[in-house]
Order: structure tokens, then sequence, then C-alpha cells
């Protein structure tokens, strides 16, 4: 197989028009249902999903509900806004900053932080990162915690486990209330909830179980990130979404998913795992993406470490054996 540098091309016409009735399939024929809810950030990948459900069951039988809280960033409304009316379907908004109080997430996530910086508290901004790409060679297996001030003084300092398990823990909060609202409409409708995550997020682990990972069906889940941004153009897709820097909109500070959790450019690690799964030679592909053999390799390991590492995420709830029934 030759390898090159538009090995993820794909013809997003033919690409969106046999999602379309795959969603069109499921939900009306499989799941028996009349619509489809979508929850929508203005971010690329839901803006995808929710064009091609309105494309492929009329925008009348789609609703996109949008679910700020307070450490959201307010572009995020607006721009899910501007899809809405690009594509005609109804939008609902829902603010979640009460319910999460409620839960103890911001609490209990800032209880976390005080134990690496001890002054923070209102008025300051968070995020947690990690501290190099995944093909260095010195790459460390750890997260840093970066705080700003309310003055806007930053600083960055690495994050005990137990530290970065309770911030998770707290934030995720945040995706499974998001789940929890989507399924209320869903379910007040007779409808289904679609999911938005691609190949990167649903095979590496980047969702929260029983969160963004709780859907009826995911349409893209088998695509790459880059092939997300092809679809996008095709569709029509606002250009103030398609070149917006993919963000995870769940801690205060500004913080891209490649800092937070990929490690690497989407093209760069899309092109890898690609390569990897095709068993394009490490020589092969370095010449290709302008990297060593030896980066190459540790692209590989990267990328296979996460998937095995996540598998857990994506298993259905495990159920006793028939021999110990």
């Amino acid at each position: 197989m030759e390898f090159h540098k538009d090995s993820l091309k794909i013809d997003a016409a033919r690409v969106a028009e046999s999602l379309r009735r795959v969603i069109a399939e499921q939900i009306g024929v499989q799941m028996k249902k009349r619509g489809a809810v979508v929850g929508i950030s203005g971010g690329i990948d839901s803006s995808v999903v929710a064009a091609l459900c309105a494309t492929a069951l009329g925008p009348q039988r789609v609703v996109g509900v949008m679910m700020p809280e307070k450490d959201s960033s307010p572009e995020s409304r607006r721009l899910a806004q501007l899809l809405a009316e690009r594509f005609g379907f109804e939008t609902i908004l829902e603010t979640l900053t009460g319910g999460l109080e409620g839960m103890g997430c911001y609490r209990r996530r800032d209880e976390a932080i005080r134990q690496v910086f001890p002054d923070y508290g209102p008025g300051y901004k968070c995020k947690i990162g990690i501290p190099s790409t995944v093909i260095e060679q010195a790459a460390f297996n750890y997260f840093t915690l970066t705080v700003e001030d309310p003055q806007g003084r930053i600083e960055t300092r690495r994050m005990p486990m137990g530290v970065y398990l309770q911030v998770v823990a707290a934030s995720n909060l945040k995706q499974r209330l998001r789940m929890t609202t989507l399924y209320y409409h869903a379910e007040k409708r007779n409808w289904a909830v679609v999911g938005t995550g691609n190949k990167d997020e649903h095979e590496q682990g980047f969702f929260v179980k029983w969160g963004d990972g709780g859907a009826d069906l995911k349409p893209i889940a088998h695509l790459f990130k880059t092939q997300v941004f092809q679809l996008a153009r095709h569709l029509g897709v606002p250009d103030e979404i398609v070149s917006r820097t993919p963000t995870t909109d769940t801690y205060s500070a500004e913080q891209t998913q490649e800092e937070f959790f990929f490690g690497l450019d989407f093209y760069t690690m899309d092109m890898l795992w690609y390569a990897m799964e095709h068993r394009v030679p490490a020589a092969e592909a370095a010449r290709v993406l302008n990297l060593t053999p030896e980066e190459v390799e540790r692209g590989y390991r990267a990328i296979q470490r996460k998937i095995d590492a996540t598998a857990y995420l994506r298993m259905n709830p495990l159920e006793a054996p028939p021999e110990a029934r």
C-alpha cells in the first residue's frame, strides 16, 4: 500500500450521503425513533453530526441542546446558535451551573487543586496539560496543572496522581450531567441521542464513560478528526466553526485537545495512526511526515498504549459467566 500525504483524504460527498442513510436507518427503522437530539457546543464534531442529522431527517426532527456552565467559553453558545441557524433546527438552552454546584463538581475540583496551589479560589482559572509531545524522546507520562490568578499571573506545576484523579473525576460530572440532560429531551419526544465523538476520541479514550460516551448511535466514531474537517467543509458548516481550534471546553482556562490529551497535532497523529493500522514501515512514514523513524515508532507506541489502556471505557458492563451463576 502506498502511503502519501493525502492518505486520509475522503470523498466527502459520498461519505456524507452514506452517513445520512445510516442515520435515517438506525434512528427510524432499527430504533423506531422519530428524531435526533444532539448536544451542540460550537465544535467541529457536534456541528458535523447535527448537520448530518438535519439533512438526513429534516431539520424539524432535530433538536440541538446547548449546555453551558460557568467554565464554558461564551463562544461555544454563539457558534452553536450560528450552526442551528445555518441548518434550520431548533435549539434548547440548558445552563448546567446550578446542577453541577449541587453535585459538588466545582467544590471537589477546587479542593484537589488547592493541594497544589493553596491560594486557588474565586477569580482563578485552571487547566490540565501534558508536558511534551508523544514523539519526544524524553516524553513523561504525567500531567501538569496550570492556574491563572485574578491578576493574570500564570504558573504550572506537576500534579500528584491523587490530585489529578480527583480533578478529573469532579470534572467528569460535567459530561455526565450533559448526557442526562440530552436523554431527558430525547425521551420526552421518543427521539434518539446522537453521539458526536470521532475516531480519535472514541478509540483513544478521550471521552467520559456514561458521559459524552453515552449515546444511542455514534455516526462519526470511525472517522479521523482530519476527515471530520473534510466533511464539515462539504456540508457547509460555518467557517468560524471549521477554523476554531478544537478545545475541551471543560476547564476555565483556554485549553486545546492537543495540549490536554493527544500530544500531537491532528494531521500528524491521524497519519501516524493510519500508517500504524496499515503496517506502513516506520522509515516510509517518517519520509512522508518529515519525522525520524524513531519518532514514528514512538508515535505508534503512544497511540497503541492509549487504545489498550482505555479499552475498559468501550466495554459493556460485565456480567457473571455461566459457570458462576
